[in-house]
């Protein structure tokens, strides 16, 4: 069973920044895509951000464009993802994904790490 283990959450101000961590263990496949998700309190699942491990091809939601990078480090098998100018409504709990076997779906979470941005 894969594992993914989230860290780098915590809370910062308004215009900090935060670099979000998923260590991947179990691996014995090559994931197609790994993706952030985050969920608020009372707010529905969404998606953050998403790496296609193909061709390095990324995807952002709108809400973080141009704040958030997500990146891989392919040896050690761990996802990240740079948060800048940090936001209050980006508070959320944050998720670490992985798709399935020659699958572009999710099938793969971590159990999630804590943002918190105060104004």
């Amino acid at each position: 069973q894969v594992q993914l283990v989230e860290s780098g959450g915590g809370s910062v101000q308004a215009g900090g920044s935060l670099r979000l961590s998923c260590a991947a263990s179990r691996l014995t496949y090559r994931p197609y895509c790994m993706g952030w998700f985050r969920q608020a309190p009372g707010k529905e699942r969404e998606g953050v951000a998403s790496l296609y491990t193909g061709g390095g091809l990324t995807s952002y939601a709108d809400s973080v464009k141009g704040r958030y990078t997500i990146s891989q480090d392919n040896v050690k098998n761990t996802l990240f993802l740079q948060m800048n100018s940090l936001k209050p409504e980006d508070s959320a709990m944050y998720y670490c994904a992985a798709c399935g076997p020659k699958s572009y779906e999710y099938l793969y979470w971590g159990q999630g790490t804590q943002v918190t941005v105060s104004s």
